[in-house]
Parts: C-alpha cells; structure tokens; sequence
C-alpha cells in the first residue's frame, strides 16, 4: 500500500511539474479585423487590332497610400506606314513615299539606292538637287544629312 501511494505521489510529482512548466508558456494571437490595402492597375483595353497603338498601366501600394495609372501610347511610325498604304491604295504613289520619307531610315536607304526622296513634286536627279539645297527638310536622324554638313563642315575649315 504504501508502495501504491509513493508510486502516486511520484506520479502527482513529474506530471505537475510538466504543469508548472507549462504555465510560463505565452501564447500571442493576431487580430485580422481589416483587409490590407491594394491598389489595381487599371485595365486598357485596345479592341480594334488596327490601331497603332500599345497600352500600360502600374500600380504600387504601400500600407498608407496606393497608386494606380495607365497611359496609351502611340506608334508613330505604325501611322506612317498606314497611311503611306492609305495613300498608295488610293493611286498616289508619289505621295505615298514622300510619307515614308518622314522616317530617317527610309530617307537613307532611298538616297543610298540612287532613287532619292521625292522634293516638292521632283523626283530623280532633280530631287537630289532639291534637297541639297534645302537641308533643313531632311530628317534630323539622317545619317545622310550627317554626311553633308560634316562635308561642309570639313570645306568651311579649308578655306
């Protein structure tokens, strides 16, 4: 009997102080009353497929304020290409070049492949004369133009 009641109180024992153990446990919660802020990127929708144009939007959110924009942008040389084919559609395939002569890369390869731009309604030899005479109506871009005014550059430092 007093083996049963020792066994006890050994028992009592280990198991109150896992107990005692256990008390100096802490336990935290976490309160989830309110969402957390977003900010959504709008959405830019673009149905017709033959518009020259692209669209973006960003959004960025801190714990205070949230921001959210979007911008389309337009193609530019998507236009001119569209519109030399409106013009070329149309039968006017003199115009038609002059408007992708607007681009400093096409100006280029023209005058590299002998068949300068179109100048005011001159075409060929003509043309060429034209513009040389009148630089400024180059594109800015153009490496031709470049050219040139390096040229005369290089002949005003001679004389």
């Amino acid at each position: 009997m007093f083996k049963t009641i020792g066994i006890m109180l050994m028992a009592l024992v280990v198991f109150s102080s896992d107990v005692i153990a256990a008390d100096t446990n802490t336990v935290s919660t976490v309160v989830t009353d309110k969402a957390p802020p977003t900010a959504s990127a709008p959405s830019i929708v673009i149905n017709n497929s033959d518009v020259c144009k692209s669209a973006a939007s960003a959004a960025i959110q801190t714990q205070i304020l949230g921001f959210a924009s979007g911008i389309t942008i337009t193609d530019k040389n998507c236009e001119r290409l569209k519109l030399s084919r409106a013009l070329f559609g149309m039968g006017m395939k003199v115009a038609a070049v002059s408007a992708l002569c607007q681009d400093a890369r096409i100006f280029d390869a023209m005058w590299m492949a002998g068949t300068p731009c179109p100048f005011m309604g001159s075409i060929g030899q003509e043309a060429t004369d034209s513009w040389n005479k009148n630089l400024t109506f180059m594109p800015e871009e153009s490496k031709i133009l470049a050219s040139i005014k390096k040229k005369a550059l290089m002949v005003s430092m001679k004389k």
